[in-house]
């Protein structure tokens, strides 16, 4: 019996060798050159340089103020111009009469030195904005106040001398006061409260700047004025206090204004290393070799339809910053093609747009281990395969080099229901932040790791 169970054994087994012999020779005996997949990996070399942002679209949640004196990235000066909201529709109970007024600037944290100064002031804006125009970040203060010493002198609503202490994750408050009975009588006008429209042109909003210090940055959240009034009770002699809150809200505007007065005598640009550094400061811009790698495709398939499987960007880090307590590293960059000198970056965040994969495409900061060693990497990467794939689509078989955009964004999330989160905003970053990228000079033959770009492709 043990016999018969080893001569099936043996016969099951030869037939099934025969049998995947046979189906790997016929495969290769019947499948012709013009049925067969060609499958290949190119790498490409891409150029950079620096790229010198004059300003953004102002549109941040929260607001730098302050000055900083920095040897790399050049001096930042950062103000606020803010429209203050109304209590729309409310009504002053009969004798009322203003007590007092305070304005508060929330902040969370700072950059730079927790120690030393900072004098702040506050003036009340003469000229207001448009809540749906759009202000860059290099506004000039001078046109929304009175730049003549004397008649800003005038407008001044407050002034604080401060310094920021240590960071908290709880909110600090900066309160300024003011009781002055010209300026609190004119909160009582509850005529100007019919409409945000109505109180924004009647009073025009606060410009908040720091007079003096060169080392601290406050980042500031909350904007408000509060209105402390007191009437008497009708049925009384009792005193009622309560106070109106006008925010710097959704409602109304409010641009952080970003200058560099000393960018071009400090920032050394060169071909090897590129930046990135926010706000309104340094962009990084890439030069796309489509038409190389469309020839380069193109000869590889040999007629066939071209399929691209995979396109990895990546940019490696030089250095990051994040040994300071000015820059922390850039955290997200957007890739955006940069079309009509510059309209189509510009209006994405005017248009509150996201990534669409065909034009723009999201970009996160990555640590990597290199193999088994104590050795990590620094970069970001980008799947540009829809991009690429797209431009050569509306090439027309002609296709040119095309410009990228690195930029460094602030991405907003939100979870659904079911729990899924999914990108809901993007914008250009407001807060201080920093890198330096490896880049590749112009004209170099050889392809260096620093800036790559991998493709992996077929044709059938």
């Amino acid at each position: 019996m043990k016999s018969y169970s080893v001569i099936f054994i043996l016969l099951v087994s030869l037939f099934v060798t025969s049998c995947t012999d046979t189906l790997t020779d016929v495969g290769k005996g019947t499948l012709s050159y013009s049925d067969s997949i060609i499958v290949k990996a190119s790498t490409f070399q891409i150029t950079s340089k620096t790229d010198t942002i004059i300003s953004i679209v102002s549109q941040p949640d929260s607001f730098l103020l302050g000055t900083f004196n920095d040897t790399i990235f050049g001096t930042i000066r950062a103000q606020i111009l803010a429209q203050l909201n109304c209590p729309v529709g409310f009504k002053f109970p009969a004798n009322s009469v203003a007590d007092s007024a305070k304005i508060f600037l929330n902040y969370y944290s700072c950059f730079g030195s927790t120690t030393s100064p900072l004098d702040i002031n506050i003036y009340e804006m003469t000229k207001t904005f448009s809540y749906t125009g759009i202000y860059p970040s290099n506004i000039d203060p001078n046109i929304y106040c009175d730049p003549d010493p004397n008649k800003r002198k005038e407008l001044k609503i407050g002034e604080r001398k401060i310094t920021a202490g240590k960071n908290s994750s709880t909110s600090k408050s900066i309160v300024f006061k003011d009781t002055t009975k010209t300026f609190l009588n004119r909160f009582l006008d509850d005529s100007k409260f019919n409409s945000t429209n109505d109180f924004v042109n009647y009073f025009k909003g606060i410009y908040i700047t720091a007079q003096f210090g060169a080392a601290t940055l406050l980042n500031i959240g909350r904007q408000q004025l509060n209105m402390v009034y007191y009437y008497h009770y009708i049925h009384g002699t009792d005193t009622i206090n309560n106070y109106l809150t006008f925010p710097a809200s959704s409602e109304v505007r409010q641009v952080n204004c970003i200058q560099y007065p000393d960018r071009k005598k400090w920032v050394k640009l060169n071909d090897t290393i590129t930046y990135l550094a926010s706000p309104a400061n340094l962009y990084t811009e890439l030069n796309l070799p489509l038409d190389t790698i469309q020839a380069r495709l193109k000869k590889d398939v040999n007629g066939k339809r071209l399929t691209i499987n995979s396109a990895i960007l990546r940019v490696n880090v030089a250095k990051t910053e994040e040994d300071t307590a000015l820059h922390p590293v850039v955290k997200y960059v957007l890739l955006i093609k940069d079309k009509d000198n510059g309209k189509t970056p510009d209006n994405f965040f005017k248009n509150s747009e996201l990534p669409s994969d065909t034009c723009s495409v999201l970009g996160r900061y990555t640590v990597g281990q290199v193999g088994s060693t104590s050795n990590y990497e620094r970069y970001y990467s980008f799947d540009v395969a829809t991009l690429i794939a797209n431009e050569l689509k509306h090439s027309g078989g002609n296709a040119s080099a095309i410009k990228l955009r690195l930029i460094p964004v602030a991405v907003g999330t939100s979870t659904s229901t079911s729990g899924t989160t999914s990108i809901s905003s993007i914008k250009q970053q407001y807060l201080m932040s920093a890198v330096r990228l490896r880049g590749n000079k112009e004209n170099t033959k050889s392809v260096s790791d620093a800036l790559t770009l991998k493709i992996i492709y077929s044709g059938f």
